[in-house]
């Protein structure tokens, strides 16, 4: 046991069983700061459940025992973490654990099983899990909730089982079995009848696939048939890098907006808007500073670190919660010195990796392993690759006007959607630039064995990593259903390149096989 970072072998904390054999010892300062932020997360905890409908709710909704691993979740993101980095992890995991616990809380109390609080009700806008918020940017007192975020997305960083009743609930109503499993999940959550009903309205947009289509289809019908409550479908533009789509997306927004206004009686403040707009603004400039950093030779904002919460904070929040515009300037903060300072988050560096596509570290800390156990740095990823643009953020006659566009833009270029839509060039030709910025000789593609998208373009990044050089290492997967491809079928498949094609020892031959799929 030491607090020098790589000093454990930490494939040791396994066991066969849910919870690892004991804490990590990190030296006695970052021991303490760690044991204090399972404290802070516990009384989060402590906090949700004192309130008796989300007790109610507890035994109401099958997927809410996943919410007991919260604890574990954020240990499995932080081992091995030491110093800054250890700190960078807990202010973003911290902070999304309290907006989640938040985002339930609102869920529970709007519901009318739960807590029917109908005034409550009136006031939330239901939005899918893909949706990106923008639109709710104007309405200070309009609660934008997601009822499958917790549900299913959040369920399964929890828990790699959770999703998977809802998947074959889905398939056992008819749905086919080859579609992606996150939106069939979600379909299978609603017509299992167990998701929280509130809402004046519903916004969903056209997502990533059919399989989100499909999802939403089945859910829309579900809200306007039998909950009675109406649903807008904001279907962005697929040509979203072509200047003659623009116009459209705008008059999306400008219908989604009304459609929003008319069902909730309330009425767009711009004012709330550009003040939204600027932290919008300032969380993508430190996420450009971090990405700058992650091109030199000591990147300090990678992996877990930079997925997880860029996923939270771009989408979700969309600059409408100012606690994460502060955790932004921590964060910053703990990087450029660490920067200065020439720190690493393990003991060496040995390639540095683009990990592109579908991807499924959601059931387990893939990222954080690859660092690990080979000394692959994750330096961004493909939903961390998001609009660098900024937004009017002035309240001006002209701005009122291009704010809509901005809008229409952030839809457009919502977490993964800008990848999977607009061509072969977002998708294909922008990962060999971002090879060439980040100086990356690896790239991690995921191969979601049910996104067609992808998939169809499998001999196109065969045949351009050859001409550039490039070492592609495919990770077949299938999302959110471990029964196909399990957690230890994916590190295999990093484990053969290693030893086969770099002809690579392990920096911690413990974290090889793992015996964890028993665990949270």
């Amino acid at each position: 046991m030491a607090k020098e970072v790589g000093a454990e072998e930490l494939g040791r904390f396994f066991t066969d069983g849910k919870v690892r054999k004991r804490r990590e010892w990190r030296g006695f300062k970052d021991t303490w700061y760690d044991y204090t932020r399972w404290l802070y997360i516990m009384s989060v905890l402590i906090k949700f459940v004192m309130k008796p409908r989300n007790v109610k709710a507890m035994f109401r909704y099958r997927w809410m025992v996943n919410y007991l691993a919260v604890p574990m979740m954020v240990d499995k993101h932080t081992q091995g973490l030491r110093g800054p980095y250890l700190r960078i992890c807990h202010l973003e995991q911290d902070l999304v654990v309290y907006d989640v616990a938040k985002l339930l809380d609102n869920l529970f109390r709007g519901d009318r099983r739960i807590g029917n609080d109908t005034e409550f009700s009136k006031k939330v806008c239901l939005v899918d899990e893909n949706e990106m918020t923008a639109v709710l940017m104007g309405f200070p007192n309009v609660k934008g909730l997601s009822r499958e975020t917790p549900s299913t997305y959040v369920a399964v960083l929890l828990n790699q089982t959770a999703a998977l009743h809802y998947i074959d609930v889905a398939q056992e109503y008819g749905l086919p079995g080859d579609v992606c499993p996150m939106p069939e999940a979600e379909a299978g959550l609603s017509i299992d009848d167990d998701a929280p009903i509130l809402g004046a309205c519903a916004v969903q947009c056209n997502t990533t696939c059919d399989g989100s289509l499909m999802g939403n289809g089945v859910i829309s019908k579900r809200l306007e048939l039998e909950d009675g409550i109406p649903v807008f479908q904001l279907a962005a533009p697929l040509r979203h890098r072509e200047d003659d789509v623009q116009e459209y997306a705008a008059q999306e927004i400008r219908n989604a907006i009304a459609f929003i206004e008319e069902h909730t009686g309330e009425k767009w403040d711009w004012k709330y808007y550009f003040e939204c707009a600027k932290r919008v603004n300032e969380s993508t400039r430190h996420r450009m500073d971090w990405l700058d950093m992650n091109k030199t030779d000591y990147p300090q904002v990678f992996g877990s670190n930079l997925a997880l919460y860029t996923e939270t904070n771009y989408m979700a929040i969309c600059g409408k919660v100012p606690e994460f515009v502060e955790v932004d300037r921590k964060i910053s903060a703990l990087a450029e010195q660490a920067y200065k300072e020439k720190k690493m988050m393990a003991r060496e560096y040995r390639h540095r990796a683009i990990i592109w596509g579908v991807q499924s570290h959601f059931y387990f800390d893939f990222l954080l392993w690859l660092l690990n156990c080979w000394g692959i740095v994750p330096l961004t990823d493909m939903l961390s690759m998001v609009s660098t643009k900024m937004i009017a953020e002035e309240d001006t006659p002209e701005n009122r006007e291009q704010a809509i566009y901005d809008m229409a833009w952030l839809t457009e270029n919502m977490i993964m959607r800008n990848r999977t839509h607009g061509g072969y060039k977002v998708l294909l030709d922008e990962l060999w630039e971002f090879c060439e910025e980040f100086n990356a000789d690896t790239v991690i593609l995921w191969e979601h064995m049910a996104c067609k998208a992808l998939d169809g373009m499998h001999g196109q990044f065969e045949e351009k990593a050859r001409e550039r050089g490039i070492h592609l290492i495919w990770v077949t997967h299938d999302l959110f259903d471990p029964r196909i491809v399990s957690r230890q079928g994916i590190r295999d498949q990093v484990n053969r390149y290693m030893r086969t094609v770099f002809n690579e020892e392990p920096l911690d031959p413990s974290l090889e096989v793992l015996p964890d799929e028993h665990s949270w």
